[in-house]
């Protein structure tokens, strides 16, 4: 069931970012939503299992997206690798570390965008590219991951009671 969960967290987050936000002005140029996620999936779970789930986000966000292919596999791992390393040193769930964990993910994301700007079109790209989107990204993903990370925790949290209590529900139905 903790599949499911994810599996409909995740095109929640695709339909928004890619179908809803793009018509407002304000969520022009807003970050990866899906920066959330790969957060709450590190923080809660460490097994290769999580790797290739990430892999499967990042391939589909990948096919949807106008970035070169293995930008958001590659962004997202990077992600996930920061958190399972910090995670283990800093108490996880401080919001101090949810937020420097947040602009380190936007940081790597726009990373990976100006190499590509310079290996397609050389150095001379970097003083045409417009970096207000970028602190734009910035601001946006410092103001609303960490609070983002906190309600994706409250729904899963919600989620697992909604499914313990339909298991019983449905055990106490069925049993005799």
């Amino acid at each position: 069931m903790n599949i499911l969960f994810f599996v409909i967290l995740t095109f929640s987050l695709i339909i928004l970012q890619s179908v809803i936000f793009p018509s407002f002005f304000w969520f022009a140029q807003c970050f990866d939503l899906m920066i959330m996620n790969i957060i709450f999936l590190s923080l809660v779970y460490s097994h290769y299992a999580v790797i290739l789930t990430i892999i499967l986000i990042g391939a589909v966000m990948d096919s949807i997206s106008g970035v070169a292919f293995f930008h958001h596999i590659f962004s997202y791992l990077w992600i996930y690798l920061i958190v399972q390393l910090f995670k283990q040193f800093v108490f996880q769930r401080s919001v101090i570390f949810i937020l420097i964990i947040s602009l380190a993910s936007v940081l790597i994301q726009q990373g990976l965008i100006l190499f590509s700007v310079v290996i397609e079109q050389g150095q001379d790209a970097i003083g045409l590219k417009d970096f207000s989107s970028m602190a734009w990204q910035l601001i946006w993903g410092g103001v609303f991951i960490p609070p983002g990370v906190w309600v994706i925790n409250q729904l899963y949290r919600n989620w697992k009671y909604l499914v313990k209590m339909f298991g019983k529900q449905f055990t106490h139905r069925f049993r005799g």
